[in-house]
C-alpha cells in the first residue's frame, strides 16, 4: 500500500490509452481466465474522446509519470442516473484512498450535471472493488449482466443515491 497524495489525478487524455490499456491488462491478470481482449475495448483509441462524446468524463491517476488508476463516468439512459466505467487501480496503489479520491470526482461531475443517482456494472469476478463500493455507500442491485465477452464475464450491479452534501468526505473521516 502507498500514499494516494503524492499521486497526480487529472482528466484523462486521448493519448492515455495505451497505458490505460496496460492498467486493465495488469489487474485483468490478477483473476483467473479473465483475459484482456483490446478488440473488446474500442473507447481506448481515444478514452478522453469516447467519453466526453457522452457528456461524460474521465480521470487517470499518475505516479512519476507512470497510470495507476482511472476512472470515467456519463448519463445513461435514466434521468438523473450516471454510470461509473473504467474503474481501475494498480494493485500496489491499492488500501491508500486513490479509488475513493478519484470517485468524489465522479460524484462531483455527477451532481454539476443534475445527478442523483450513480450506478455501475463490475466483474463478478472483482470482489475487492465490490467491498469499496459497498464501502462507499452503494448496494447491490438485483440481477447480473452476461457480457459474452473473451472472458464469459458475468457482472454485478451496483448502484448509489447522491443525496445532498459533500460526497465522500464525511465518510472519509
Amino acid at each position: 500500500m502507498t500514499s494516494a497524495p503524492d499521486i497526480l489525478i487529472r482528466p484523462a487524455v486521448d493519448a492515455d490509452g495505451p497505458a490505460l490499456a496496460d492498467l486493465i491488462r495488469a489487474v485483468f491478470a490478477e483473476y483467473e481466465d479473465c483475459p484482456f481482449v483490446p478488440e473488446e475495448f474500442p473507447e481506448l483509441a481515444a478514452p478522453a474522446s469516447a467519453f466526453a462524446a457522452r457528456n461524460g468524463a474521465m480521470w487517470v491517476a499518475e505516479r512519476g509519470g507512470a497510470v495507476v488508476g482511472s476512472l470515467a463516468i456519463a448519463p445513461n439512459q435514466d434521468p438523473g442516473v450516471f454510470e461509473l466505467f473504467k474503474v481501475y487501480v494498480a494493485g500496489p496503489e491499492r488500501g491508500g484512498g486513490l479509488s475513493a479520491r478519484l470517485l468524489e470526482r465522479a460524484i462531483a461531475f455527477a451532481r454539476a450535471g443534475g445527478g442523483r443517482r450513480i450506478a455501475l456494472w463490475s466483474d463478478s469476478r472483482f470482489t475487492r472493488g465490490h467491498a469499496f463500493y459497498l464501502k462507499h455507500g452503494f448496494r447491490r442491485v438485483a440481477g447480473i449482466r452476461a457480457l459474452h465477452d473473451a472472458g464469459v464475464t458475468l457482472e454485478f450491479g451496483f448502484a448509489r443515491d447522491l443525496g445532498p452534501g459533500p460526497a465522500l468526505a464525511a465518510r472519509a473521516s
